[in-house]
């Protein structure tokens, strides 16, 4: 009996795999409007829903530093019709936030690598630095007495910020927002001094005045703000990005994975998505389904260096 059963489980994926997609495939972004995960998910959703013949629905559930919106993803059938829209926030929480209701590589299957970015350090025009080793020893001789936002305890905003502190010895207080936006707000309107985020949005900023561009995190300058250093030019090793990804609950079928990887990566490839993104300040990451996987293993255990070395806490 129990053989028999394993022998119709096995015939029941491929029937499922060919008649998906039977209804509207749905997209979770648990982080707000307007950041760079929501942004991705809606450049996604129009050319994947061409290729699957299904609309595409972007739902935005935010909160818990993206818990909530996970866990549902989780939680949902593995039938491909529920996505999550996912950034190395999660690779980060897998060390930072122990007691999450989900375990990211146990109850989600990644689907496919989307694309990566860059940040920009930002400074309110008030403060006296101009240079990030002026910024340096501004905090050096201040400790403590100095914030800096983020869009949310254990965003990759927050993480460059505290990378940043460890690597240059100094200190300044984490103010969490609920988003890019709020955050962004609070050091254009100079109650919050200091600043991490995506640099075209940031470019903007720069060339009106409202903030002072200091630094990109590649390795090297970036073609967006090419007057700025990269910050490795004055902290050697520092390097800070956004990733992003799509997964699946666990248990979806491998045929479905593959197609989405394949529609996924046939899209990061048209010259379009990569003129598009480039304008956004990203690169697409196309990969495999197995390359993919490494990448999420590696980027945990590397986040979970970092969180280690600035005695980062939730």
């Amino acid at each position: 009996m129990h053989r028999r059963m394993l022998l119709l489980s096995g015939l029941a994926m491929p029937a499922l795999a060919q008649s998906w997609p039977a209804r509207p495939i749905r997209i979770v972004v648990p982080f707000g409007l307007g950041g760079s995960a929501d942004v991705a998910a809606r450049a996604l959703g129009e050319p994947l829903s061409a290729a699957l013949g299904q609309p595409v629905v972007i739902e935005n559930r935010p909160g818990a530093g993206a818990v909530i919106g996970t866990d549902q993803v989780a939680k949902a059938p593995p039938d491909g019709h529920t996505l999550l829209l996912m950034s190395n926030t999660h690779t980060a929480n897998e060390t930072l936030l122990p007691n999450r209701p989900y375990r990211l590589m146990r109850d989600l299957a990644p689907v496919a690598a989307l694309n990566i970015a860059r940040h920009a350090l930002v400074v309110h025009p008030s403060v006296a630095a101009t240079t990030p080793a002026e910024l340096i020893a501004l905090l050096r001789a201040n400790p403590g007495r100095f914030d800096y936002a983020s869009s949310g305890p254990g965003t990759p905003y927050h993480i460059a910020g505290e990378v940043f502190l460890a690597m240059a010895g100094v200190q300044a207080q984490h103010v969490p927002f609920r988003g890019s936006n709020e955050a962004r707000t609070a050091v254009i309107s100079g109650q919050v001094p200091i600043m991490f985020d995506a640099i075209p949005t940031m470019r903007e900023q720069i060339a009106a005045g409202r903030v002072r561009g200091l630094a990109t995190t590649g390795t090297t300058r970036n073609v967006l703000l090419p007057e700025l250093p990269a910050l490795a030019e004055t902290l050697p090793g520092y390097e800070a990005s956004i990733w992003l990804g799509v997964m699946a609950p666990t248990g979806l079928p491998a045929e479905i994975a593959q197609r989405l990887n394949t529609e996924i990566n046939r899209w990061l490839g048209l010259p379009a998505t990569r003129d598009a993104m480039g304008r956004g300040g990203a690169e697409p990451l196309p990969m495999s389904i197995a390359d993919f996987t490494t990448y999420l293993n590696t980027d945990i255990a590397r986040q979970a260096e970092w969180i280690r070395m600035a005695r980062i806490t939730a």
